[in-house]
């Protein structure tokens, strides 16, 4: 198994990692985090305009190069419109459904810095009230969120500094099991940053000597379509999106292995890439499955929309229920870190 990857130090990366509010549009925070882990590996990277890091670690040969990417940002809301009541009316950040959020806890972050706490809520919540309580539809138009502060009417919620545009993030919940189960929202994609920060380490700390030249470039805007699509050196040929794996009815995907994208909604990933993570993780005993995820697009494919010549390619750990109450196991980060490593310590196949 990965020498990359050590259990506690991973899950309790990854528990901060959930912890740091980041919905797409507001990543200023957990990106900080991210430039002072690479800051005390002695690790060079470059920051993008859009705000993403690209970390570079260089290899014996220097003219071909890898990128492995992961996203930090997360589903999120912003603030819609302040309701005469007080309460406010949310628009969504990322493609989910309002079912999956109602009854959370959230932060709205003001522009002041200041955090108001509340609970995503249908406005018919109350069955003592609301004949169509459990009936009436998950949208836009009964969806608010009730503020825990003293206020009656939209000035006096406006008085606390909240604003139509303030950004609304949502509670992970976090939870180890003793059954090898990590429970969070936003597993999507920060389990895949931790696996990549603790390569990275790995690397450093062990001083690898990696084949290629290989970058690792940390996107903040994969949830709205454009996180990995710029900045990506001339010289890379293959990029890997290190995304999560989509399990449900007719998948194969697990939570107990690393999953191997052949086809998204965007197309078939790039065959022979592809192929050679399978034959990596056959020869290394890395426990993977091979799927297509129907309704699901990556920074890779994203890359290759903008016009990037690249081999692309896609795995990550399995994640149960993605973009709501998400879960994983323990056993897919090992085998997801696995094949990570496997695959940077791999030779590139000459063309």
């Amino acid at each position: 198994m990965s020498s990359a990857f050590k259990e506690k130090e991973t899950v309790q990366l990854l528990q901060k990692l959930v912890e740091i509010p980041s919905p797409s549009g507001y990543t200023k925070e957990i990106m900080q985090f991210m430039a002072s882990i690479l800051d005390n590996l002695q690790v060079p990277y470059k920051q993008t305009n859009k705000g993403a890091l690209i970390a570079t670690i260089e290899g014996k040969d220097t003219s071909r190069h890898r990128l492995l990417t992961a996203h930090t940002d997360t589903l999120g809301a912003m603030v819609k419109e302040i309701k005469g009541s007080g309460r406010l009316k949310l628009s969504m950040i990322g493609g989910f459904k309002w079912n999956s959020v109602e009854g959370e806890y959230c932060y709205i972050h003001t522009a002041s810095g200041k955090k108001v706490r509340g609970t995503i809520l249908m406005h018919q919540t109350s069955v003592h009230v609301y004949k169509n309580a459990g009936s009436a539809d998950r949208s836009v138009e009964n969806i608010e969120v009730r503020l825990d502060e003293k206020v009656l009417n939209a000035d006096e919620t406006q008085n606390l500094g909240i604003e139509v545009g303030d950004f609304v993030s949502f509670d992970p919940r976090f939870e180890e099991t003793d059954s090898g189960f990590i429970k969070s929202r936003h597993l999507d994609d920060k389990a895949s940053t931790a696996l990549l920060l603790q390569l990275i380490a790995s690397i450093k700390e062990n001083d690898l000597k990696i084949p290629n030249t290989t970058h690792f470039y940390i996107s903040n805007n994969e949830e709205i379509g454009y996180g990995g699509n710029s900045n990506i050196p001339s010289e890379v040929v293959e990029y890997i999106a290190v995304d999560m794996g989509a399990i449900g009815d007719g998948q194969t995907s697990d939570e107990y292995t690393v999953s191997i994208c052949a086809k998204d909604s965007s197309g078939p990933y790039h065959y022979e890439f592809t192929r050679k993570l399978v034959e990596l993780a056959k020869k290394h005993d890395i426990a993977y499955k091979l799927d297509i995820y129907p309704y699901y697009g990556s920074d890779a494919s994203s890359a290759l929309r903008a016009g990037f010549d690249v081999k692309h390619a896609l795995f990550g750990p399995g994640i149960e229920s993605s973009h709501a109450f998400e879960r994983t196991h323990i056993d897919s980060l090992k085998h997801s870190a696995a094949l990570l490593e496997a695959y940077v310590l791999s030779p590139m196949e000459t063309e």
